[in-house]
């Protein structure tokens, strides 16, 4: 019987609304084991995750049969209800509209987990808005500033 092969591999990005740091440190595995779950119950392989107070890195191997928009949709509205619920969530929570989705070949996957998961590192250099811009640019994306992220970090 013939059967479908692929080799797909997404990272997805979305931010807080308002940009708020409401991710807490203490709790973000918590988040991190929902979304991988989340992740896997929809055909996909987990290979990084990553939430900074402010905003969230996944990367997944991805499946063809799914959605590219529903995924994320489901995967945003599903973490904001777990996140809701939680007795340590002190503010409501909601995540941005829109979301970035960035594709990588077989030979990046490496490079890109350790990215993902040196977020912390990495945002003592550059803020998210420089990152995210950075990320749009490397894809060759056009974009227009005003229909990005809200971006509050500036100086």
């Amino acid at each position: 019987m013939p059967n479908t092969y692929h080799q797909i591999y997404l990272q997805f990005v979305f931010a807080v609304k308002f940009r708020q740091s409401l991710i807490r440190k203490e709790y973000k595995e918590d988040l991190h084991k929902y979304i991988t779950g989340l992740v896997q119950n929809r055909k996909a392989k987990m290979l990084a995750v990553h939430c900074m107070p402010d905003h969230a890195h996944i990367f997944v191997g991805f499946h063809p049969s799914v959605n590219i928009a529903d995924f994320v949709k489901e995967v945003k509205v599903e973490s904001n209800e777990f996140l809701n619920r939680q007795p340590w969530m002190k503010h409501k929570f909601a995540w941005q509209n829109g979301y970035g989705v960035f594709s990588y070949s077989r030979s990046h996957i490496d490079n890109v987990i350790k990215y993902i998961l040196n977020q912390e590192e990495h945002h003592k250099k550059k803020t998210f808005e420089v990152e995210y811009q950075a990320l749009l640019e490397k894809f060759g994306i056009d974009y227009d500033k005003k229909y990005l992220f809200e971006f509050f970090d500036k100086d």
